[in-house]
């Protein structure tokens, strides 16, 4: 039978670009920064901006869009599902928020859509939205082992930076065993395609699920049986080869993210309403 060919993996990807030579903690200082504004704005026109400038960076990194179309696909997905299950729950919640009531449609007595219900499921949406390519740009341009080494300069105890550094790398490898033992069961006959009802489906992948769970616990074993050998977690301390030293540009990117940031606090601290609506 034909097997599904599947290409996935969202993990760090070395283009030489200039943020990839950045320092990882500016990096991570530069992702904290951008969640903070996007929990703090909801201004669609700071929403727009950001997510024009996160996707500037995405292709400043270099990184093709074939690595990262899936998931874009699946985050549009359900981001739309996200968008119709909130007005359903609540068809008057931009109007609340808005303070006005422009009927477009009268669906029934309940459900009318309003154009501050669409202006607000679009700020939310795209607001959410805004942070999928920097989260991107933090997977691809850093490397696991880089970014552990930074947080432990930022004050995280090294034990849990090295358990970060190992998630990142670990699971990249969780996607290609899956799809090893995805492709090992097609080839025994184990339909997981459209053309098998929806039950079926869901029994076959479990036959997936079983043996991808026992290999990574196995390999979960090993990996912690190496690090108690080598004496992991005896010191207090200790050093990272991956460690790179701050650069001026570093402190440059740092001091622009400063002032945006304390710009978007001084801009949520003027705004008389929560959501930004010019009509």
């Amino acid at each position: 039978m034909k097997t599904n060919k599947i290409k996935f993996g969202i993990s760090y990807i070395n283009t030489g670009s200039p943020l990839h030579k950045l320092n990882g903690i500016t990096k991570f200082v530069l992702f904290m920064a951008w969640v903070t504004m996007v929990l703090i704005t909801f201004d669609i026109r700071i929403i727009t901006a950001m997510i024009a400038l996160g996707f500037a960076l995405l292709k400043l990194s270099g990184v093709p869009f074939s690595n990262y179309k899936t998931l874009m696909t699946g985050t549009v997905t359900v981001l739309l599902l996200n968008a119709l299950f909130m007005y359903l729950i609540a068809p008057q919640q931009g109007t609340e928020y808005m303070g006005s009531e422009t009927v477009l449609l009268a669906l029934t007595s309940h459900y009318t859509l309003t154009q501050e219900t669409l202006f607000y499921l679009l700020t939310v949406t795209l607001k959410y939205f805004s942070m999928f390519p920097i989260a991107l740009v933090f997977v691809f341009t850093t490397h696991p082992t880089e970014f552990s080494a930074s947080l432990n300069r930022l004050g995280v105890p090294y034990r849990i930076a090295y358990a970060v550094s190992l998630t990142l790398r670990y699971l990249p490898e969780v996607t290609k065993d899956f799809i090893n033992i995805m492709h090992a069961q097609q080839a025994r006959g184990v339909d997981i395609s459209k053309n098998a009802p929806v039950f079926t489906r869901l029994k076959n992948v479990a036959k997936i699920l079983g043996p991808l769970i026992f290999s990574s616990l196995d390999r979960a074993d090993v990996i912690s049986n190496a690090m108690t050998l080598r004496g992991f977690g005896r010191h207090n301390k200790r050093t990272w080869y991956s460690l790179k030293p701050m650069q001026s540009v570093d402190y440059m990117v740092l001091t622009t993210i400063a002032l945006v940031l304390a710009g978007g606090f001084w801009l949520r601290h003027q705004s008389a309403q929560l959501f930004w609506y010019p009509f």
